[in-house]
């Protein structure tokens, strides 16, 4: 039965600029194209993203199973055998459609098409959604009937794909930005910032656990070692703080040479936030090793959360008595050989503490007596 593009053309001008991310709307127009008995057995979008972790995301819509996982691909994906030689490759460096009939492969066509072939595909055309100067994603479509796509099936996929750009390249910029801040900023507070909060002197004040944490022997390290293996131990430090601090709910605010700024919000009470930060402690301690050694301060109390800076550059953090504190709590782990110490404030908190002394703190007025986790923490 003929299909009418014009029905999903006139589709995408009224709803597509509802769809709230890429696989949303890779979804929402499969459902269209079936809709419109459009011999499309599956549907499947490819977009490049600016993200420290991944490459590139991929969304797949199939007419017999609807959604399928989402794909994130790591860097490197250039020299993967997936990737490399894939029409999806070719699209995207000439800019031009490619189209491959199914039932004709030969050993020298690339795997993708064969793996599409062995799961009943008959025909597969892909091509690029282009905007401006740049490709937004790549879209292709891949079909079962026997008869494989007719000219007038490839010129309504490309007048879709036309209507398609300006809706792609808002979710590849909305995906951009919420990637770049999420990985900058980290997912809480980029979401604040991206629902506007980026004035001056924004900022709030909140109940939160503090924990700040030192890389031990930097300095000598960087003395000892070539610069590339400082940072990777560096770097090796920040994974395994990011992995407890995120597996508590809690969230890095800084990266601050060779330390770590984390708030875990007391959103459930002072006593939930500690016993989280207290947690992510221990869990990150227990990575420690010869070469990886460092110490962690854990305080609680009112912070001031929000925008600070100058006219033209500013940074999201938390600032405060509370912040100072835990900084200086963490400066004695080295003096005290604990791998954690708290403020009395949190140990009020906690049911099994041990108390380590009674200490000066720099720029304070009054000694702190400072505690360790005890053996159990809850």
């Amino acid at each position: 039965m003929p299909w009418s593009p014009q029905t999903v053309t006139a589709w995408l001008l009224t709803n597509a600029a509802s769809a709230k991310t890429l696989d949303d709307l890779t979804q929402r127009l499969g459902a269209q194209l079936a809709q419109a008995n459009a011999p499309v057995w599956r549907l499947r979008f490819a977009m490049r993203t600016l993200h420290p972790l991944l490459a590139a995301v991929g969304t797949t819509w199939e007419n017999d199973t609807g959604p399928k996982p989402i794909v994130e691909s790591t860097h490197g994906l250039e020299t993967r055998g997936g990737y490399a030689g894939s029409p999806m490759t070719t699209v995207s460096q000439s800019r031009k459609p490619f189209r491959q009939n199914l039932s004709t492969l030969t050993a020298d066509h690339h795997e993708v098409l064969h793996e599409l072939r062995a799961q009943g595909g008959s025909d597969y055309y892909a091509l690029p959604i282009l905007f401006g100067d740049r490709v937004a994603a790549v879209m292709t479509l891949t079909t079962r009937h026997a008869g494989a796509f007719t000219h007038a099936d490839l010129a309504g996929f490309d007048a879709i794909a036309t209507q398609l750009a300006p809706f792609v390249e808002v979710l590849r910029l909305t995906t951009l930005s919420s990637a770049v801040s999420e990985a900058y900023l980290g997912k809480h507070t980029a979401k604040r910032v991206l629902a506007g909060e980026i004035t001056r002197g924004h900022v709030d004040t909140i109940d939160a656990a503090i924990l700040i944490s030192d890389l031990r022997g930097w300095t000598q390290l960087n003395a000892e070692r070539a610069p590339v293996r400082a940072v990777a131990v560096a770097n090796s430090f920040f994974e395994v703080m990011d992995a407890a601090v995120t597996s508590e709910g809690g969230e890095i605010l800084k990266f601050m040479g060779d330390a770590v700024l984390a708030i875990f919000p007391a959103t459930a009470g002072q006593q939930d936030a500690v016993a989280r930060a207290l947690r992510a402690g221990e869990n990150a301690s227990s990575h420690q090793t010869d070469t990886l050694r460092f110490g962690m301060g854990v305080n609680v109390g009112e912070v001031l959360y929000g925008n600070v800076g100058s006219e033209k550059r500013l940074d999201f953090t938390v600032m405060g008595p509370a912040v100072n504190l835990a900084a200086r709590i963490e400066s004695l782990c080295a003096q005290t050989d604990y791998p954690i110490l708290m403020s009395h404030a949190a140990a009020n908190l906690v049911s099994r503490t041990r108390q380590v002394g009674t200490f000066s703190l720099k720029g304070l007025p009054a000694k702190e007596t400072v505690f360790a986790p005890g053996p159990l923490v809850e």
